[in-house]
């Protein structure tokens, strides 16, 4: 959005202020006016969204003579209203910085040196790499038969800091060439907030939205800390204060968070499961769940297959030879009626009902063997108990904040999983002031996940067709829930058929028909058994069969687990392309430490891109709001937008494969027409995204024309009428215009914060999803004073938020992304348990209190070198990692700009008095931190923050490191990940960054 600062004057609160003081007799219009206007006086201005993390805050961009003048918090933004933190305050130093990736660059194979090239010679050399590697490695036919039509030599890391529209190319130029190793952040971060949730209620999303956190009775953050590393949700938790609200906050470490909570429950990292376990039991226990609710919206009363059973920390169908459960012969089921429903016991007592099951399985974990686990006091315990589970009165709302403490772990589904059993216990799902908010931490790390940027799924949570999908047909037999429940369950998954050969047809037009399965077989195929994960690809790298590489806005070397193993295997690439603003340590891992350059054989090729306020496009934060943003100025030096990358390299590869190739029908044929002009129309991609008609069709007695864009995901089709890039963003951009561009700063008449016309959320511009659910099934609200949607019987209609599913509360069980129609306190499609379980970490110094079974069973441990596994014999201390409100991730964005990287210069270890007594360590002393993995240097900040943990008698240290520093940049040291393992979560592979083993001492 253009406007000058006199336009914006009028907008925003400083010609308001004018007219308060006018009212007081004091005319000082003019003189604040000018006041506000003084530095920016003759700019141009446009609106942009901060690019750090998932809040989403909201920014304008002052220029003169097509140059930032400067940059600041929009007033008018519903979500920060003006505020920023030092992050977002230094985003000017983004747009002007000299330090910038300005020229595209050239490694040779071997050299010590880059060399300047153009864009020209870079994207047709890379072009023809693509080509060779493709060539020589495609798979046409697995050993079994079977057309998968894939390649595994090459693959895509990157997305969450790409724009929504580029990170749509990026998805449909990856999956027409074939590539199956497709991996960006989410996979790092929050893939086990999307298996966990998803599990329960159907759908992966943080349920509420920033704002709606003002409306919270208490805030429980977890395994985060906020007030650092998501500074302005804590505007809202402090407004929740300002209304009596009370703040739980549990982390092993007291933070900035901590300092503004009223209970700080510590807790030993990793021991999360047992602390939510407490308080289900504690719930349960003393009858605080809403007991309306979990009998009408969840599957409390379902009863379970009499052969279910559970013993010293395995569930029963454990196969211990493949590390694996068999969920049907373990009987991880429902009991069924002749007519295909689920059998229930409306009283919740027979002893095979979900509710009676979750009571036993939770029976252990007393106040007391929480703080055997956790080290927690057992007074702090219980006074966080009747704190949060008074939430359950249903006129109370409890909401729970969480980000990588609770997911980075071989459990982390299972933490999440967690979250939504004591949400749904207490009633606090679909309500406001309620809800699961997972904090996201980069900008768009949300949309890039959308968008299918992950191996195993297309764009909108579609499954990426395995091998034995044979067909269309057997795709979507394998892929669309049966409905279970009858006519009450909505079952939207059933409309699975639909998105996917919308999607077929967004990809590949006119070519996708009903007679060659709307090109079907020109999806990539991934086999059934095998795990192209994060972790799975670099290991791939490290022994060769990943040869080439594409990286866009996401730095490896630093970010991920294990990194001196994953900086060998860049060692291995024949050749890597990498987009960024900076120059990485990805980019350079051939100039790290203890390498000899003449040794690497890698071309690299490093590829300028454009910043966020050098284009333009949409980004969706944590809250699922997709919010556009403006080109204030031309990106510096030679650089370009990732679109105009992807688009250039693309079109270049095309006309290759134009002259013949293997298996080229996928690529030439591929629909890409984003305008004439040098640089793709993002709004062309948008309307592609949000979908469109391909020949006129009548919907519910509305003639839709041909080539119109369409309202709602609704209305899309299995016969190739329709097509759709993403089906969860149709509505997004209809034939009313651009919605996420949509800036009306007017709430809602229930004044809950929705602010319906300001951008846009998906699904459907529902603000908090599972909405009805804050109803009784005759559609009046739980809760009088916080009425989100309410079923008006005159209008015959649900009013207030968009619902979530039209129809009347009598017709439908609220919760319609699943089978049933019910939340799940069940959860079989979880790999490693349908009740979460408390497990110790891999590694970890203590064994399990609980079960005789010590770790998750069916975690994802890899082996062979560099994969060493840490014992408490050498290694006695837990570690974790976590990050400083100075630096944003694997620190490109912040070590490379002088204001933060001055406020935050040095890597450094945080350890308690106590450690550093027993270690002979004074604050500021240079120590080393070893792990079986490897070791770094770094200085020791002696710190209040850690205490020991009390455990049974015993005492156990933690320490923490910050992760964001490399060797590339103003800020460096050395990196944390170093020292973290190569294990991952059994649903996701997410790595366990927040606990592992290790030891620390002075160095001399």
């Amino acid at each position: 959005m253009k406007l000058t600062r006199r336009e914006f004057l009028l907008t925003t609160g400083a010609a308001a202020a004018g007219g308060v003081f006018t009212k007081l007799g004091l005319d000082l219009g003019q003189s604040v006016a000018f006041a506000e206007a003084l530095k920016t006086r003759y700019s141009v201005e446009s609106t942009t969204i901060c690019p750090y993390c998932g809040v989403g805050c909201g920014l304008i961009v002052s220029t003169v003579n097509r140059n930032v003048i400067n940059v600041e918090g929009d007033p008018d933004h519903p979500i920060n209203e003006g505020a920023l933190c030092c992050k977002g305050q230094s985003l000017y130093q983004v747009a002007t910085s000299d330090r910038r990736l300005s020229k595209v660059l050239y490694r040779a194979p071997g050299s010590a040196e880059w060399e300047e090239v153009s864009w020209e010679w870079a994207v047709r050399r890379i072009a023809q790499r693509m080509k060779e590697t493709r060539d020589a490695n495609f798979v046409a036919k697995d050993d079994k038969g079977r057309v998968v039509n894939r390649v595994d030599a090459i693959a895509a890391l990157g997305g969450a800091a790409l724009d929504n529209e580029e990170c749509y190319l990026y998805s449909k130029f990856a999956r027409a060439l074939g590539m199956v190793y497709i991996e960006h952040q989410a996979r790092l971060c929050h893939s086990a907030t999307v298996a966990g949730l998803a599990a329960s209620m159907g759908r992966g999303a943080m349920t509420n939205h920033w704002i709606d956190i003002g409306n919270s009775d208490c805030v429980m953050i977890i395994g985060s800390n906020a007030a650092e590393n998501h500074p302005l949700s804590m505007k809202w938790v402090m407004r929740a204060v300002e209304k009596g609200a009370k703040i739980i906050h549990v982390d092993p470490r007291f933070t900035r968070t901590s300092s503004k909570a009223h209970i700080y429950a510590p807790l030993r990292s990793g021991t999360d499961m047992a602390f939510i376990g407490g308080l289900v039991r504690y719930t349960i226990e003393n009858k605080l769940y809403h007991e309306a609710y979990v009998r009408e919206y969840t599957d409390a009363s379902f009863l379970v297959d009499p052969k279910f059973g559970f013993k010293d920390g395995l569930f029963t169908g454990y196969d211990a030879t493949k590390r694996s459960y068999d969920k049907k012969g373990g009987a991880w089921s429902y009991q069924m009626d002749e007519q295909g429903n689920v059998k229930m016991d409306p009283t919740m007592q027979d002893p095979n009902c979900v509710f009676q099951l979750l009571r036993k399985h939770f029976a252990d974990y007393t106040p007391e063997k929480v703080n055997e686990i956790t080290g927690m006091p057992k007074e702090t315990f219980l006074e966080a108990a009747r704190a949060y589970c008074a939430t359950g009165a249903p006129n109370k709302t409890g909401t729970i904040m969480y980000a990588m403490g609770a997911t980075q772990h071989t459990y982390g589904s299972q933490n999440t999983f967690s979250y939504c059993v004591l949400q749904l216990l207490l009633g606090n799902i679909g309500v406001a002031g309620g809800g699961i908010n997972a904090l996201r931490g980069e900008s768009n790390v949300q949309g890039s996940t959308d968008y299918g940027l992950l191996f195993h799924i297309l764009t909108g949570y579609l499954k990426t067709p395995r091998a034995n999908n044979t067909t269309l047909a057997a795709y979507n037999e394998q892929w669309t829930p049966k409905t279970v429940g009858g006519d009450k369950s909505a079952n939207w998954w059933q409309n699975t058929p639909k998105y996917v050969v919308s999607l077929l047809k967004a990809y590949w037009g006119a070519h996708a028909t009903k007679d060659n399965e709307f090109d079907y077989q020109f999806l990539p195929k991934i086999d059934e058994a095998k795990n192209y994960s994060w972790i799975a690809l670099f290991e791939a790298m490290y022994e060769g069969k990943i040869k080439g590489m594409m990286v866009m806005g996401i730095n490896p070397a630093v970010g991920g687990p294990n990194s001196r193993k994953e900086r060998k295997a860049l060692e291995k690439l024949e050749w890597l392309a990498a987009a960024d603003l900076w120059m990485t340590e990805t980019m350079e891992f051939w100039k790290g430490p203890d390498v000899d350059p003449k040794r690497i054989q890698t071309e690299v090729f490093a590829l300028p891109a454009a910043s966020s306020v050098e284009k333009e496009g949409s980004i969706t934060n944590s809250g699922r709001w997709m919010q556009w943003r403006y080109k204030a100025v031309e990106p510096v030096g030679v650089a370009h937008s990732d679109s105009w990358i992807l688009d250039k390299i693309f079109r270049t590869l095309r006309d290759e494969y134009k002259q013949g190739g293997v298996f080229p029908d996928p690529i030439v044929n591929l629909t890409w027409n984003y305008g004439e002009h040098e640089e793709p129309d993002v709004h062309l991609i948008a309307k592609e995204v949000n979908g469109y008609a391909t020949q006129a069709f009548t919907h519910q007695d509305t003639a839709i024309k041909e080539k119109e864009q369409l309202a709602s995901f609704a209305m899309l089709k299995d016969d190739g009428t329709t097509a759709c890039g993403c089906w969860i963003y149709c509505g997004s951009y209809t034939e009313k215009g651009n919605m996420a561009a949509r800036r009306v700063h007017e709430d809602a008449p229930n004044k809950l914060g929705l602010y319906p016309q300001w951008a846009w959320a998906w699904p459907v511009n529902r603000r908090i999803i599972y909405n009805r659910a804050s109803c009784d099934p005759t559609g009046k609200p739980w809760d009088p004073n916080r009425v989100l949607v309410r079923w008006d019987a005159e209008q015959k209609k649900w009013v207030g938020d968009v619902p979530d599913g039209p129809w009347p509360p009598e017709a439908k069980y609220p919760f319609i992304m699943v089978p049933h129609g019910h939340a799940r306190f069940f959860a079989t499609d979880l790999a490693d348990g349908p009740f979460f379980t408390h497990y110790e970490p891999c590694e970890s110094p203590v064994k399990n209190a609980l079960y005789a079974q010590e770790k998750n069973p069916v975690a994802k441990i890899w082996t062979g070198e560099f994969c060493e596994v840490g014992t408490p014999d050498k290694f006695p201390i837990i570690g974790t990692t976590y990050r400083v409100v100075e630096h944003w991730q694997a620190g490109q964005m912040t070590r490379n700009l002088t204001w933060v990287s001055e406020l935050m210069p040095d890597m450094f270890v945080e350890i308690s008095n106590e450690l550093a007594k027993e270690k002979g360590i004074q604050n500021g002393d240079k120590v080393r931190v070893k792990t079986a993995r490897g070791s770094i240097s770094v200085y020791a900040v002696v710190t209040h923050r850690f205490k020991p943990f009390k455990m049974n008698g015993r005492v156990l240290h933690e320490i923490g490191l910050p992760w964001h520093w490399g060797y590339s940049g103003i800020a460096i040291g050395e990196s944390a990940n170093i020292l973290t393992p190569h294990v991952g979560d059994a649903n996701t592979s997410i790595p366990e960054y927040k606990a592992f083993l290790c030891d620390i001492e002075k160095e001399a």
